[in-house]
């Protein structure tokens, strides 16, 4: 592999020798730069190994080294890649999928920086009107407030007052004498005048409003100095802020600052941060800037109304003990006239609003010390939810149990979710505040400050004119990458891996960097086929603009309409991590791999040729109104393959995720999470449970792994308890397991690594000196099953496990499950870490699979091939059929045309994302699907089944 070289002395490839990362084998390869490259091949086969645990992770350590080793120390370093050598390597931007944020606080707007923009936009030019009236609010200068009042009350007696209070309580004798010794005789106090009098002082737990009369006159033009001195004086006093009032009392309202003239309320001079749901200044005080708050729910404080509060009929406090709680409950009872033996059902709603928020009446609590001691305590009562709320804060009380339990997550109700003062909503421009901006979809939100300009004034359009250029700019990105349906408040952990990583691919295109190597996993995830040629656009801008692009990636447009292509495999695992094609597209396909296969058309995934029917019954869910969908009614016929599908935006995670599933998770298993708004469901009758399988990762730590997941582990264990060895030495299951003490190494604690610490050098991690990586201890490991140790079986791979363990029925349908899902090339006891999205879900599955099913179950799954090769979506879809054809019921929220295809039954939805979509456009078959003139699904499905 030679270097080849430009005239400028620049190398033209990148080339990496020997890689040995993971599964590679030893490979060598080299692509060329400045263009579009794509890896793929099988799940497993290597291609993030080659691409982020290699390119990647060298291009990180090189720049780390560019700092001190002072500096490294507080970074923390990188461990160098199992790799000979990579030359012609730019600084490289990984764009992952893992990097999605789980702050509340972090929400598109903020992610882009648009939202920045747009506070200082409010900021700047924007205009305050008055939350009491509605009125424009007016700011006047000292000359405007003095020309004013001697034109609008020319020749009528005035008085021209200062306030010095507005809206409290207190005596305020120290303030008079201050007034007094100041020179003032008269004061306003809640609208009377008096005379300042020694010692004056009000009533302390009274509201009140005071002013200084600063002086009384009619308003002339001969007078207008003293005009001039007493507004001035006033002003001074008051601070920017003046009343004056008439004989009848009719006042008026003079402000330096904002101001309402009517109500006589004053805003601060807004700043950026008055936009802020992160800063004190702008953040709604009862939600902290959250647009949500936690309130203690009645169905979960009372969950069984037909127990009584003896039984345990309020939850949090369990059954009857002598606490004083009970005492107080039963003090209660006696006031109010019921039982506390009375099931809570039967109780009357008046007798539970008491129980639940309290009463103001006094209360007599006899606590009974001894036969010879009983007190009594007068006290009021403030009800179990305002006593559940305390505990909350405080959770110092052993009699509650977890608090948590009893929380629901509710809409703000001071700021109704928009997460600002109210002060801060009245800023409008061209009549929109800030949160009705942020809650456009991005594509109106584009097509508003494209009209702007013309609907601001001159003076506005000089101090915009900057922010708004940007403000488009990094609209315009969001829409060349398909995020049109996204609004700029959506938070960031509700956006999916593929979302986030086009927001960030977004802010890239935004930054114009170039000669950077940018590497992306999979980011056509989640993306409509509709909208997969403008994110191709967006990484060939990229690249034009003289960048390297490097894109994980399965989807077929995208390596059609790649530069080069690298095709891993042959297979997975121990069988994968060798380059089995590389050239352009056009190259790539005459040569034969399992990729090129699917690509040329020489596989591929048949339509069935009978759609099932289902078992005749149905679940129907009526009315759903939930985010952008339209009160749609939805029918999922049981016993049949669903496939939910529709552009990017257009409501089926609103629809299935955030409305079905919360319904069933909810009847069956008493979930708390409150379902979308709908009005009722149909058919519950008919399934006995839900299983959701989602993309989460299976354990967050290095110790959880598959065998510990699908529980096959505890049977591994029990079977190497029941061997003669370790019934011999008297070992139980806990031996076993390198999670507690007795069997497992605990130089290592049973990771089998040991972390280096390296003072200005990366962390190393290197096998256990004591157990050599093995976990255990030399006595657990001379028990064997077979001539395997407990070590050698959690090292081995799932293909290995199927036919080892297939004398023991129990261990064999767990492993042949995992197989039969695809995971042969995967270790039993591999790091839950390094499983992908794809991966993790599979295992779900298979633990699923590897239950004993009772025909009547509903199964959720949101995007099961995100990370499948062709291959693998076809051993997919073989699993998923063989769910169905035991009568169960698969749902499958799916962009991939293979999947929708061999569904029998398609929901699609549309027309289009965000506010334009939120309709069921079609139900029924893939075959009338193509028929619909609407749908987009259906023109892309039309060419996939060459109709």
């Amino acid at each position: 592999m030679s270097n080849t070289v430009t005239d400028l002395g620049e190398q033209k490839d990148l080339e990496v020798y020997g890689a040995r990362v993971h599964n590679l084998k030893n490979i060598d390869i080299s692509f060329p730069r400045n263009k579009l490259v794509v890896i793929t091949g099988l799940s497993g086969s290597g291609k993030s190994s080659l691409a982020f645990d290699t390119i990647y992770a060298e291009g990180q350590r090189r720049y780390m080294e560019t700092f001190s080793a002072y500096s490294r120390q507080f970074l923390g370093g990188m461990e160098r890649p199992d790799v000979d050598k990579i030359s012609g390597l730019s600084p490289v931007i990984a764009i992952e999928q893992k990097t999605t944020s789980k702050n509340p606080r972090s929400t598109v707007g903020t992610i882009t920086e648009i939202y920045d923009f747009l506070r200082l936009l409010f900021a700047r030019v924007g205009e305050a009107f008055s939350y009491v009236t509605g009125e424009k609010m007016e700011r006047m200068s000292e000359d405007q407030i003095i020309k004013t009042i001697l034109e609008r009350f020319d020749g009528k007696p005035m008085n021209i007052l200062a306030p010095v209070v507005k809206g409290r309580k207190g005596h305020y004798r120290e303030l008079f004498e201050q007034i007094r010794k100041q020179g003032f005789l008269k004061v306003r106090v809640d609208g009377e005048i008096e005379d300042i009098r020694p010692k004056m002082q009000l009533d302390r737990y009274k509201v009140h409003d005071i002013e200084i009369v600063v002086d009384r006159l009619i308003i002339q033009e001969k007078d207008k100095n003293r005009v001039r001195l007493s507004v001035q004086q006033a002003l001074k006093i008051a601070k920017g802020i003046i009343k004056i009032s008439d004989k009848d009392n009719n006042e008026f309202f003079f402000s330096k600052f904002l101001m309402d003239p009517a109500s006589g309320i004053s805003y601060d001079e807004p700043q950026p941060n008055t936009f802020s749901f992160n800063s004190p200044y702008g953040a709604c005080e009862r939600c902290d800037g959250l647009g949500y708050i936690f309130e203690i729910d009645e169905l979960s404080v009372m969950p069984n109304p037909k127990l009584s509060i003896l039984q345990g009929g309020l939850a949090p406090l369990g059954e009857y003990r002598e606490t004083w709680l009970f005492q107080v409950l039963k003090a209660l009872s006696k006031k109010y006239d019921f039982s506390l033996s009375t099931p809570i059902e039967k109780l009357s709603r008046e007798v539970i609003e008491i129980i639940l928020n309290g009463t103001h009446e006094i209360l007599t609590v006899p606590v009974e010390y001894n036969k010879w001691n009983v007190q009594n305590y007068q006290i009021t009562f403030d009800g179990i939810i305002k006593i559940l709320e305390e505990q909350t804060e405080r959770r110092g009380d052993e009699t509650m149990e977890d608090l948590e339990n009893f929380r629901i997550l509710k809409t703000c109700p001071v700021c109704e979710g928009a997460r600002l003062k109210k002060e801060s909503l009245h800023f409008k421009v061209d009549h929109k505040n800030i949160f009705e901006l942020a809650s456009m979809d991005i594509s109106l939100l584009g097509a508003w400050f494209n009209e702007l300009e013309d609907r601001l004034n001159e003076r506005q359009n000089v101090i915009a004119k900057e922010i708004l250029k940007e403000i488009r700019a990094r609209i315009g990105f969001l829409l060349d990458v398909g995020l049109n349906y996204l609004t700029l408040d959506r938070t960031a952990k509700t956006l999916s891996g593929g979302e986030a990583q086009r927001i960030r691919l977004a802010t890239q295109i935004g930054s114009q960097l170039v000669n950077v190597l940018y590497i992306l996993d999979e980011p056509s995830i989640g993306l409509h086929q509709r909208d997969n040629a403008r994110l191709i656009s967006a990484l060939k801008n990229l690249r034009d603009i003289g960048n390297s692009v490097l894109v994980v990636e399965h989807d077929k447009d995208m390596i059609l309409e790649a530069d080069y292509v690298i095709d891993m495999g042959p297979a997975a695992g121990v069988h994968g991590g060798e380059v089995v094609a590389e050239g352009s597209p056009e190259e790539v396909k005459k040569i034969k791999t399992l990729t090129t296969a699917y690509l040329s058309g020489e596989k591929e995934i048949e339509i069935p040729k009978n759609r099932r029917k289902g078992n005749g019954k149905t679940l129907v869910l009526k009315n759903a109104t939930g985010n952008n969908l339209k009160n749609v009614t939805a029918k999922f016929p049981l016993g049949t393959f669903i496939a939910v599908t529709g552009v990017s935006g257009s409501g089926k995670s609103s629809l299935i995720t955030e409305t079905l599933y919360p319904i069933l998770n909810h009847h069956f298993f008493r979930a708390k999470k409150q379902p979308m708004p709908f009005k009722k469901i149909e058919g519950l009758e008919h399934i006995d449970k839900v299983i959701e399988i989602d993309q989460a990762p299976i354990g967050r730590t290095p110790r959880s792994n598959p065998s510990t997941y699908t529980g096959v582990f505890s049977d591994i264990r029990a079977l190497f308890v029941q061997l003669p060895e370790a019934k011999i030495r008297g070992y139980k299951p806990g031996r076993f397991s390198f999670n507690v003490k007795g069997g497992r190494c605990e130089t290592c604690q049973g990771a089998g690594m040991k972390l280096i610490e390296m003072n200005f050098l990366p962390d190393v991690q290197v096998p256990c000196e004591e157990c050599g990586g093995k976990r255990y201890n030399r006595e657990t490991l001379e028990v064997r099953y077979r001539g395997k140790s407990i070590s050698d079986v959690l090292d081995m791979s799932i293909e290995e496990a199927v036919p080892f363990f297939e004398p023991i029925p129990a261990i064999y349908r767990k492993v042949k499950t995992l197989n039969d899902v695809g995971l042969g090339y995967i270790k039993l006891g591999q790091s839950s870490t390094t499983l992908s999205g794809g991966e993790a879900q599979r295992v779900k599955l298979a633990t699923e699979l590897s239950k004993k099913d009772t025909g009547k179950t509903f199964y959720i799954l949101d995007e099961p091939t995100t990370g499948l090769h062709f291959e693998d979506i076809n051993v997919l879809l073989g699993v998923l059929n063989r769910l169905v054809d035991h009568g169960n019921t698969v749902l499958v929220i799916e962009h991939n045309l293979d999947v929708v295809k061999v569904a029998d039954w398609v929901i699609d939805l549309g027309p289009e994302g965000g506010s334009g979509g939120g309709e069921i456009l079609f139900e029924g078959t893939p075959e009338n699907l193509i028929k619909n003139e609407r749908s987009h699904t259906g023109k892309f499905l039309k060419i996939e089944m060459g109709r």
